[in-house]
């Protein structure tokens, strides 16, 4: 589904010239894997996410995202392919504090029909746990809840892939073991997903752990993923 060769990625400074994030970048995830990409403050982790969400397009290298080289696509095309298949909790993009929980969540649609966006929004909040908290504003959420939220509206146009980064930063314990719960169970209902974390205790849940280090993976083995012996809700059907 998605293959990276030999991905550069170089960013124009204030004083005009190429600052290199990513070099050489040769990565493959198939369909279901569940990915944590590791690496200090500076590493390109988060390049490495906006690459991989179209948000950015490499300098150098190709990147294969079903088959289609993003690269050659024009603006138009590359937004329809990112919309249907894409995904991305945005570290810097928060819940909007004056709308309703289902209002944020219906943000991606909002040139829809309003009994589109509301069924849809409302399936995506259903499938991450947030059910009865449609009309609630951010602030009556607990942490892991607006996360949770964040999540339902990258869900909202059911993406095969799912990208988040950091997506436990600043929680605690209990509440980063809810998010990871929550991604282990869309993980096994089918869905791909990578995420960015500096926490070893995170990257464990994952299938697959991908390390970078100044701007290169240094490290790709599979892994036995960290489960919690503990009941689990359903699984978590498609909008």
């Amino acid at each position: 589904m998605i293959k990276l060769e030999r991905v550069g990625k170089a960013y124009r400074s204030t004083e005009r010239r190429d600052v290199p994030a990513l070099f050489d970048i040769e990565l493959t995830i198939e369909a279901g894997e569940m990915v944590a990409v590791v690496g200090p403050s500076g590493s390109g982790t988060s390049t490495l996410l906006n690459v991989l969400s179209c948000l950015d397009l490499p300098s150098d290298g190709r990147y294969l995202l079903d088959g289609v080289d993003v690269g050659r696509l024009s603006k138009r095309r590359l937004a329809r392919l990112r919309g249907r298949l894409i995904g991305f909790v945005f570290g810097n993009f928060d819940l909007i504090p004056r709308a309703s929980v289902q209002e944020n969540v219906e943000l991606p649609l909002l040139y829809r029909r309003a009994g589109v966006r509301r069924r849809r929004a409302r399936a995506a909040l259903d499938r991450v746990g947030l059910r009865g908290h449609y009309g609630d504003r951010p602030v009556e959420l607990f942490e892991a809840q607006r996360q949770k939220a964040l999540i339902a509206r990258a869900l909202i146009n059911d993406p095969a892939v799912l990208l988040d980064d950091d997506p436990t930063g600043g929680l605690d314990a209990g509440s980063a073991t809810e998010i990871m719960e929550l991604f282990a169970e869309l993980n096994e209902a089918g869905r791909t997903i990578i995420y960015c974390t500096h926490d070893e205790d995170v990257a464990a849940w994952a299938t697959r752990i991908v390390r970078m280090r100044a701007g290169r993976v240094v490290s790709d083995r599979r892994n036995v993923p960290y489960r919690p012996h503990r009941p689990r809700r359903p699984h978590l059907r498609a909008v």
